[in-house]
């Protein structure tokens, strides 16, 4: 009788096991608690896994919660508030400096622009401006790359560290002379600001480096719920292979709805990215190529000074391939 008790406890045990740090269980869901960012690139694939009842079909429910930048997301996944999170370019580094690890590739960005107020025509005259940018982000990066391309560096110009919605302020009031952001606000800035001129984005560096977007986690975490992992990005995937090449009008709408935005400002947001379907990057996966993105990614980052690790991390102690490739299989 002994036996049979222990037997049952060390059962429900185990099953408790199964749900620890995945959110919480809901009956016979999982509930995560996801991280996001107000934009089309963030939400294109979740907002597919749920209105298509991918996320469903794997029997797990999503609480999304909104984030201005990727660092605060991590911030945040750090305290246990969420669970897997979505990043722009900029703060990958702190992935390969190991605060977290990429277990999906979302897509390859253009999302992000540097921009020149009124009389501002090229890089070159920014020297001695005024320029918002926020720290650690993807608007860090493109601008220290478009002073590095330009033969100049942060301290030809008066930099100014802002969050996102602060700098499309100072942009329009006039506050600051130029800015380095991501879409949606890029595109706002270009629409209402009367002699603004995109100096540089994603593509003016695709010879030199790629800007990619992911969904992270915490190590530990993806440790201990490796299966659940695979049921949220084979989700994904099926959203990405869903509204990749089509349904972007449908998935603007969606997004519109989940941000209280303009459904048109949504749409224009379609043009930010390469989308991926989550069969090019379970096969890129396999094949090397997403491994070759996110090495060419990493020495970006390397040379610029933001890798602190020393030895550099190889891409697989930090980027879950084989998670990416076992979720393809659908």
């Amino acid at each position: 009788m002994k036996k049979r008790i222990l037997g049952l406890v060390m059962a429900v045990i185990m099953i408790a096991g199964m749900f620890v740090g995945c959110g919480k269980s809901n009956g016979d869901k999982i509930v995560l608690n996801v991280a996001y960012m107000p934009n089309y690139g963030s939400l294109w694939a979740i907002e597919n896994a749920i209105e298509q009842g991918y996320l469903a079909e794997e029997g797990i429910e999503v609480v999304l919660t909104e984030f201005q930048d990727g660092p605060t997301i991590i911030a945040a996944m750090e305290s246990g508030t969420i669970d897997v999170g979505y990043i722009g370019q900029g703060a990958h580094k702190l992935c390969i400096n190991g605060r977290a690890s990429i277990f999906a590739l979302s897509h390859i960005s253009n999302g992000d622009a540097l921009i020149g107020g009124p009389g501002i025509k090229k890089v070159e005259d920014l020297k001695g401006k005024k320029v918002a940018y926020s720290s650690g982000t993807s608007s860090e990066d493109i601008l220290v790359n478009s002073l590095k391309k330009a033969g100049m560096t942060m301290n030809d110009i008066q930099a100014f560290d802002m969050d996102a919605s602060a700098i499309v302020t100072a942009m329009l009031s006039g506050g600051v002379d130029a800015c380095a952001t991501w879409s949606p606000n890029s595109l706002k800035i270009l629409e209402e600001l009367d002699g603004a001129t995109k100096l540089t984005d994603n593509m003016t560096f695709a010879d030199e480096t790629v800007s990619l977007a992911s969904w992270i986690v915490m190590p530990k975490y993806a440790e201990e719920n490796r299966e659940v992992l695979v049921k949220f990005t084979r989700a994904l995937f099926k959203a990405m292979d869903y509204a990749a090449k089509d349904h972007q009008d449908e998935t603007a709408a969606l997004i519109a709805k989940q941000i209280a935005q303009d459904k048109d400002g949504v749409y224009n947001q379609r043009g930010d990215a390469n989308w991926l379907t989550g069969k090019e990057v379970a096969a890129g996966a396999a094949d090397g190529t997403v491994e070759g993105y996110y090495e060419l990614q990493k020495q970006t980052f390397v040379n610029a000074g933001a890798v602190e690790k020393d030895p550099v991390p190889a891409v697989s102690d930090y980027v879950l391939l084989d998670l990416m490739i076992e979720a393809g299989k659908y």
